[in-house]
């Protein structure tokens, strides 16, 4: 063999090894792209598969509407979170609602002075729709360790005083946090409480949509705490496109992982990133509020799209976000320049420098005496729905409670300008 002959030998190797290993790369980068190709609204790319549109559900009923509570079924070992199943008492069919929304309830609660006082709440429905009963579960709130402040006024009510054969008075599912249809794998993420939408997203998925991949992590302090566990299981075992992954930050002793829970730990980018694998995936988490301050901005960093994060949090509170959203999203009050701004209050005949440190105009008019009517002080119930005379607001964050042109809710909003409100 020449020379010449053992060189082209040589490089015809060479070349035959590139061509494997370009080959190998090119498959593994195409697998990736056909992947990512699904989320092509946020790649500006060309949809494998359209994801449908929020579906339009009409309009429900106005105002209040009377229910019957069916049954009343504790769902953990403590018996501090309790479903109330509800059929309405005129007996006609059920609305659909969007998985994840809530119900807005108008509570007759006794008070000191031998009265009732109407007390507005709202809680997330836990359990898919259905044409005849709707279903909440609520957690009772007991008083916070080592302060005055009293155990939870709505939930105390609901666990000592609402039983089989109460009526209450029910404004129809409302909220902007759901879930849609659509074959985009989910995660759905639940911190204590935070569990309830995520248990009517997922009943709604597994029914409508058995073939979505859907991830569930539900995170609580002890097993102990759990709801549900068994039909979770069950759910879990019935369904391969259904993973399970509790989570416990600080198991008892008698807990053991693999039996009790899947991960020893607070829910967090690291266990997403090890549970995951590249799919664009929506994230849908609801939580205490330290659970949505580390999460949300951390999947922000992950590089999850924008549109691929939605959550609720318990309250009145504001996540920060690295990225811009969209140009609807609220201004939050502390960029506002309030230097100057007056509000004044129409009827009370209140007229008031604004003040900075009050947060919002619901909590603003209380400091200064001014009564209004409240409930969720969240933006989710329309109690302190109020007509604005002049002047704009701006909002901490997007209220669930639609507010019609010309008004808005004091409780999560301030002033944009000099303002003139009808209370």
């Amino acid at each position: 063999m020449t020379s010449l002959v053992l060189l082209f030998w040589i490089v015809a190797g060479i070349v035959i090894q590139l061509t494997v290993y370009l080959s190998l790369v090119f498959w593994r980068h195409w697998q990736n792209y056909q992947v990512l190709r699904s989320s092509g609204a946020d790649l500006n790319l060309p949809l494998l598969q359209p994801t449908p549109a929020a579906v339009e559900i009409p309009a429900a009923w106005a105002g209040w509407r009377s229910f019957r509570v069916e049954r009343k079924v504790f769902e953990d070992a403590a018996h501090t979170i309790c479903s109330f199943y509800l059929v309405p008492e005129d007996g006609q069919a059920l609305p659909p609602f969007h998985p994840g929304q809530f119900l807005t309830f108008n509570l007759e609660i006794p008070n000191d002075q031998g009265s009732n006082e109407s007390v507005i709440r709202c809680y997330s429905l836990s359990d898919s729709p259905r044409s005849n009963c709707y279903r909440v579960s609520i957690k009772r709130v007991p008083a916070p360790t080592g302060c005055d402040f009293p155990p939870g006024r709505s939930s105390g009510f609901f666990h000592e005083q609402v039983g089989i054969g109460s009526s209450l008075q029910v404004r129809a599912p409302a909220g902007h946090f759901y879930l849609d249809h659509g074959n985009y794998p989910v995660v759905l993420i639940g911190g204590g409480i935070g569990i309830t939408p995520m248990l009517s997203m997922l009943n709604w998925s597994l029914k409508e949509h058995p073939e979505r991949e859907i991830w569930l992590f539900y995170g609580v302090r002890q097993a102990q705490e759990l709801v549900m566990k068994v039909q979770f299981e069950a759910l879990a075992a019935a369904h391969p496109n259904f993973h399970l992954r509790i989570c416990c930050s600080n198991p008892q002793a008698d807990e053991v992982a693999g039996r009790d829970y899947q991960h020893h730990g607070r829910i967090d980018l690291a266990l997403l990133r090890q549970e995951l694998g590249l799919k664009p995936y929506h994230f849908y988490i609801c939580g205490p509020t330290p659970l949505m301050e580390t999460l949300v901005p951390a999947l922000d960093d992950w590089g999850v799209p924008d549109s691929h994060i939605h959550f609720e949090a318990f309250g009145p509170a504001s996540i920060k976000r690295h990225k811009a959203g969209a140009s609807d999203l609220p201004i939050p009050p502390s960029e506002v320049d309030s230097s100057g701004i007056v509000v004044n209050f129409a009827l009370s005949g209140k007229q008031l420098a604004w003040q900075p440190s009050a947060g919002n105009l619901l909590e603003f008019a209380e400091a200064n005496g001014i009564s209004v009517n409240s409930g969720c002080r969240a933006g989710g119930c329309g109690s302190c729905h109020t007509t604005i005379q002049a002047g704009e607001v701006a909002y901490s964050q997007v209220p669930d409670f639609d507010p019609e042109p010309g008004s808005c809710l004091l409780c999560v909003c301030a002033p944009k300008t000099s303002l003139t409100l009808e209370a």
